[in-house]
């Protein structure tokens, strides 16, 4: 293997053999083996199920590689053949370096034993010596930060406190690869930061393999993103573009929705811009460090998916007057207007936005449902759809962000996607303003118009 390779999957697979009755598994050990005998054909007892076929991909040193899919498209099991807890029905895994996981929550950990005993038997399971981990011992306990249960035994722990313990283990032996397995979704909001400063640390030197359903944090933390599926690999590539495939792929399923048709999409959108309010110049005048963002237009050609209900054929940033803007200032209050076009009768109309950074983090975003929940409002084709969205636009770091724009049918929980617009607007911030970190905001008013 190439000394530039960290990981090699050649033509990897794994069938599991499922049985529909107990004693199928005893028949199956006996029967087939007494018809070989006889000469007659041999009966099977299972079914064969392939969690993963002939899976290929390389994973260059110091590479940081994002594996999604839904539930059962294999995932965990590819981590469990690439650690050597599982092996392959047939295909090849090739690893180059110590590699460290953190895979099934409390995998490894023996439930009887102390937190203390598990950490010298985990640690050691990963390479360590008694030497090396009596050294670092103290900084996995301050890393856990689970206090006294460190001496009681693993089965009085929380989830979340089993998560500390396994990750504060991983994070202190020196770890060519590390391979993490949607563990941190239990844990809490102070621990998960402390993770995600550690990877984002150990990524500099080390290489990743990072297994989540948060596609943001796969955007955010990976240089390459793998979309498996049925125990395939469906695409493979630039996280931003698999996580937009993946999410149009998981909507497609959970609706059931056939292909829709292709419709013409609305022309004539005004993308003019009236002059500014002398109100407006006189804040942009007063500051010296303001944050200047640019507003492109809307594009109708973005990508997109939905069933095809409605169509959303206008985005613009208005002031509080109205008027269309193609600059806004950070700290001013805005409008965002979503035009919807009805194509075929809807009940329950939903129209939101994300605002999201260059990495496919979602700053901020809300939508008409809490606001319009109970007003039973019912479209029919034809008619036009309009909502707004009145909120302050925060001081943005310099950088290029893109507004999603979608109109649903539904409730919250159940709905019809009928058009998502994953980068409907563009907006670029040119700031000099000292501002950092991501945002969430409230709305100010948010109203809906059917015209």
């Amino acid at each position: 293997m190439s000394s530039d390779v960290a990981i090699r999957v050649t033509n990897l697979s794994k069938c599991y053999l499922i049985y529909d009755k107990p004693q199928d598994r005893l028949k199956q050990s006996i029967v087939p083996r007494l018809q070989r005998l006889v000469r007659r054909q041999p009966t099977q007892y299972f079914r064969e199920f392939w969690a993963l076929k002939d899976v290929s991909f390389e994973v260059k040193k110091g590479e940081t590689v994002g594996i999604i899919g839904r539930n059962g498209a294999g995932k965990s099991t590819l981590l469990q053949l690439i650690c050597g807890t599982l092996t392959p029905t047939y295909g090849s895994i090739e690893v180059n370096g110590r590699v460290a996981a953190l895979l099934e929550l409390g995998s490894g950990f023996n439930p009887e034993f102390t937190g203390r005993e598990n950490v010298y038997m985990n640690a050691s399971l990963l390479g360590l010596s008694r030497e090396e981990i009596d050294e670092r011992f103290e900084e996995i306990v301050e890393f856990a930060d689970i206090g006294d249960f460190i001496d009681q035994p693993i089965k009085m722990y929380s989830s979340g406190m089993v998560l500390r313990l396994a990750f504060a283990v991983i994070a202190h032996v020196d770890a060519d690869i590390l391979i993490v397995d949607e563990a941190l979704a239990v844990g809490d909001v102070f621990f998960v930061q402390k993770c995600m400063r550690f990877l984002r640390d150990f990524i500099k030197k080390g290489t990743l393999l990072f297994v989540s359903h948060d596609t943001p944090a796969v955007v955010n933390l990976c240089t390459r993103a793998i979309l498996l599926s049925h125990g395939r690999i469906e695409m493979e590539g630039d996280p931003k573009d698999v996580a937009e495939h993946y999410l149009e792929e998981l909507y497609r399923e959970k609706q059931e929705t056939h292909k829709a048709n292709e419709i013409q999409i609305a022309e004539g959108i005004d993308g003019n811009c009236d002059d500014f309010h002398d109100m407006r110049r006189d804040l942009i005048i007063s500051s010296n460090l303001r944050n200047d963002i640019e507003v492109f237009r809307f594009d109708p050609d973005s990508p997109s998916f939905g069933a095809g209900g409605a169509k959303i054929v206008s985005v613009k940033l208005l002031s509080t007057e109205g008027k269309a803007l193609s600059w806004v200032v950070g700290g001013e209050m805005v409008k965002l207007k979503v035009t919807c076009n009805i194509l075929k009768p809807i009940s329950s109309p939903i129209v939101g936005f994300y605002i999201k950074d260059r990495l496919g983090q979602t700053l901020f975003g809300d939508n008409t449902y809490l606001t319009y929940m109970n007003s039973g409002i019912n479209l029919a084709p034809g008619q036009n759809l309009e909502a707004v969205f009145e909120f302050r636009m925060p001081i943005l770091p310099a950088g290029d962000y893109s507004i999603c724009t979608a109109i649903a049918e539904g409730s919250q929980e159940e709905h019809v996607q009928h058009h998502w617009v994953h980068d409907a607007l563009i907006i670029r911030s040119h700031s000099s303003s000292a501002c950092t970190g991501l945002i969430g905001i409230p709305m100010r008013n948010i109203t809906l118009e059917i015209f």
